[in-house]
């Protein structure tokens, strides 16, 4: 089912039954526009968000064999800081696990380092992703709004493309929540993150959320005023983006949504 909310450009919210539904239509959406832009331009730059919401999205692309890798540059979204990338929580760990040993060709990956200093790595990447403007971003919304590691309230103003920030409580007890951690105490409250306004200058953004647990974060994020107290909120003001929700998460819309 697809169903638009006009705000101050329209939101595609693409609406499914379950997790793995939600995961692979979002995968087929972005498989195609990343072809799109390698057709028009002889490249793509991407952008991969992490977490159980990219799962079945990260499967779909890696099996998806009419992508030319080799012609694919990709970023990610955010990194603990002072975390190993052999933790599990880790998402170097899960990008190199679950998306770039698969997919060998890859043109470039350009990983977060939360080993190093903060903030010449904020630096680094930064004048990369400035010389590479992105195609397409797949992200998620967490369960406080926040996109990527922006907390409530997010800084909506940074031109930055990469910053450290801290995480709130929210932010660290679903990272627990999630089995990513074995106690809250071991969640880093420190992080790199693409600022928002980075992520807004993708020419197309993907954005996953599934289960019920998200369900508070979705309603505020689409029903309210575009606030950076709700992070996710300023999704309504993008070109194209496409959200894809399971019936869980979309379960506290109200009507006219679905």
């Amino acid at each position: 089912n697809i169903f638009t909310h006009l705000t101050l450009t329209i939101l595609n919210l693409h609406l499914f039954n379950t997790p793995k539904e939600l995961g692979q239509a979002a995968g087929k959406m972005g498989a195609s526009l990343i072809k799109k832009a390698i057709q028009e331009k002889g490249f793509a730059n991407i952008i991969l968000a992490t977490g159980t919401s990219q799962f079945e999205t990260i499967q779909y692309l890696i099996s998806d064999a009419e992508i030319k890798w080799e012609n694919v540059r990709m970023f990610h979204l955010d990194e603990y800081i002072g975390l190993s990338d052999h933790h599990k929580a880790s998402f170097r760990n899960y990008l190199k696990g679950r998306f770039i040993q698969w997919v060998p060709k890859l043109k470039k990956a350009y990983l977060i380092d939360g080993e190093v200093d903060a903030t010449l790595e904020c630096k680094r990447l930064g004048g990369l992703i400035l010389e590479n403007p992105i195609d397409v971003a797949f992200v998620g919304i967490g369960e406080n709004g926040h996109l990527a590691f922006n907390d409530p309230p997010a800084d909506f103003d940074t031109e930055n493309p990469y910053i450290v920030v801290a995480l709130d409580q929210a932010c660290r007890a679903q990272q627990w929540g999630e089995g990513w951690f074995e106690s809250l105490e071991e969640v880093p409250q420190y992080a790199i993150s693409m600022t928002i306004r980075q992520i807004m200058k993708s020419s197309h953004i993907i954005c996953s959320v599934p289960d019920e647990r998200k369900a508070k974060a979705v309603r505020d994020c689409l029903t309210l005023n575009v606030s950076n107290l709700f992070p996710a909120s300023i999704l309504q003001k993008h070109a194209d983006c496409h959200l894809y929700l399971d019936t869980q998460a979309a379960s506290l819309l109200p009507s006219e949504y679905k």
